[in-house]
């Protein structure tokens, strides 16, 4: 009866990690939303981290975080940290390392242990003053099988937060005040 549950066991095993490795390696969420406002002023908002809690979820989450702002105050090299308890926020830092003014901005994120990833805005213009903004997250999650599994978990996790950004992102833009002509 014991060789039949080893054996039983070695099987269960065998079939998780073979079942890991025939799943993606790599993440990708992405979310978007049309946004009534400029490809300019979507841009200014998203290639620089002065506004960022303005609209992040994470920091809706926790606004009591430790959230530091370092380097340029927009465009590669511009760098934000953040440390929480939450584990909704975790820590890391995120900073800005391609810019295309009003069509992409890219950026690189590491959470420490738990890895790095790559995060975009695309921005697309549609029509005078309307924007199509895609917010996406891309990771490689190597060839650890636990890995592996928990990448499945990842639309759930981030795809929620994302809308949830990119709706308080609009009305931000959205309500931007209107430039003041000069004389």
């Amino acid at each position: 009866m014991l060789k039949m549950l080893l054996k039983y066991i070695g099987v269960a095993i065998v079939l998780t990690l073979a079942i890991a490795y025939i799943l993606p390696g790599k993440v990708q969420v992405e979310r978007a939303t049309v946004i009534e406002a400029s490809p300019g002023d979507v841009f200014q908002l998203v290639n620089s981290f002065e506004s960022f809690n303005q609209w992040s979820p994470w920091y809706e989450k926790d606004p009591n975080g430790d959230y530091k702002i370092e380097g340029p105050e927009y465009g590669v090299g511009a760098r934000m940290t953040w440390a929480s308890k939450m584990p909704d926020v975790g820590s890391g830092t995120q900073e800005i390392i391609e810019s295309v003014p009003d069509r992409l901005v890219r950026t690189k994120l590491d959470f420490g242990e738990m890895g790095d990833a790559n995060a975009f805005f695309q921005i697309e213009p549609r029509g005078d003053d309307l924007t199509h903004l895609v917010w996406g997250f891309d990771t490689d999650l190597g060839l650890n099988p636990v890995s592996r599994y928990v990448g499945l978990m990842f639309e759930s996790w981030i795809g929620p937060d994302y809308e949830h950004g990119l709706t308080k992102l609009k009305t931000l833009a959205e309500n931007m005040p209107e430039p003041q002509p000069t004389e």
